[in-house]
């Protein structure tokens, strides 16, 4: 299979192109990067565009990609239901075409996200912490984004009653920014790569679900899946573990 990485000069996109070279079962036909002409996706032949860019540029990237018939795995964060409804009519214009958005590619994080949404419905508290790089852009992170949801759905579901909390004087943002149902807090230092701590809380007890991504290299394996799955499925797939159930 045919793949390309645009922001293959990042710290993402440098392991991705790393590990595509090494898979023996992908091709790697073209490494971009900023100015770097989207024509070369169509000229290299490529079947497959991990795209590892900047949420500014994201879009522009997966319009051309998709309007030329080339499957995307996204790793680019800032997706809102916006972006998500554009990308689902360029897609319905072109539907032999896969489009994958995963907020995390570690398998670990996966499951750390799907181990919280099983929680959810035993507890009645629920915070999230995140830790990030300094040089990332957003926060809170896609992954707690997509964790708050996947937990404040559960809730939803177990007809679960508002969270106990009795502050009623507190600093801004001292509580975190709330996705749904779940307060979210976000730490940006160096000595960090990704890494997120879900906290829930009854009486008498705590549950604590982390991953920590101690490098890149471990978001790859989640990566070379997404390229190998996305061309099997056709339109808008969010959430890496669609895709994992054959792992």
């Amino acid at each position: 299979m045919k793949v390309a990485v645009l922001g293959a000069k990042g710290r993402m996109g440098t392991e991705a192109v790393a590990a595509i070279s090494d898979a023996k079962d992908l091709q790697l036909v073209a490494q971009l990067d900023l100015g770097d002409s989207l024509d070369q996706l169509v000229t290299s032949g490529a079947q497959v565009v991990v795209d590892f860019t900047h949420p500014d540029a994201v879009m522009k990237n997966l319009e051309f990609a998709i309007t030329n018939g080339i499957s995307v795995v996204v790793g680019t964060t800032g997706f809102d239901d916006a972006k998500l409804a554009k990308l689902k009519t360029l897609l319905a214009a072109n539907p032999k075409v896969g489009a994958l958005i995963a907020p995390n590619f570690a398998l670990g994080a996966v499951l750390m996200m799907q181990f919280s949404e099983v929680a959810a419905k035993y507890f009645e508290s629920v915070e999230i912490i995140e830790l990030h790089h300094a040089n990332k852009v957003d926060a809170p992170s896609g992954t707690a984004v997509r964790t708050a949801q996947m937990i404040t759905d559960a809730r939803k579901k177990n007809n679960k009653a508002k969270m106990p909390d009795a502050t009623k004087d507190a600093i801004a943002g001292a509580r975190g920014a709330t996705v749904g149902d779940v307060p979210i807090h976000s730490v940006r230092s160096h000595g960090y790569v990704a890494h997120q701590e879900v906290i829930f809380g009854d009486p008498g007890e705590t549950l604590s679900i982390r991953h920590d991504s101690i490098n890149r290299a471990g978001f790859m394996p989640g990566v070379l899946l997404g390229v190998r799955e996305v061309v099997k499925h056709p339109g808008l797939t969010v959430g890496l573990e669609k895709y994992m159930e054959g792992f």
